[in-house]
């Protein structure tokens, strides 16, 4: 599993850990029933502390990504449509409100905003 982790981000460790697991899911190069790899095993490889690594893991399991057998490991749950439709909303919200505040800065108005969106839902 491919994980870049940077320590001088505002964004803690197991954060970085968890939403790099979510894209890959999202992205489905990891599919359902892939197995991740263990706490231990993760936390060897890219040098991180066995407790960030189990912190990301418990979170994405809470959260319906991953869930966890006893003796077996961590496997990706299948797919849930509602948590992916909102993870597209989250990801869509905050790229609409980058696209405002630019706007804002550059006088832009709602109408022109809103041809703009009209004009590529067409495309």
């Amino acid at each position: 599993m491919k994980m870049i982790i940077s320590n001088s981000s505002s964004v803690p460790i197991y954060e970085q850990i968890k939403n790099q697991i979510i894209e890959q899911i999202m992205n489905e190069e990891l599919k359902e029933d892939d197995i991740l790899p263990s706490i231990r095993t993760l936390a060897k490889d890219i040098k991180i502390s066995l407790m960030t690594i189990k912190k990301a893991y418990d979170q994405l399991e809470r959260e319906g990504y991953v869930k966890s057998i006893g003796g077996k490991g961590t496997f990706v749950a299948p797919k849930n449509t509602g948590l992916a439709i909102e993870r597209a909303k989250k990801d869509i919200e905050e790229y609409m409100s980058k696209a405002i505040d630019l706007a804002i800065k550059f006088d832009i108005t709602k109408k022109e905003i809103e041809d703009l969106i009209e004009l590529l839902w067409e495309e």
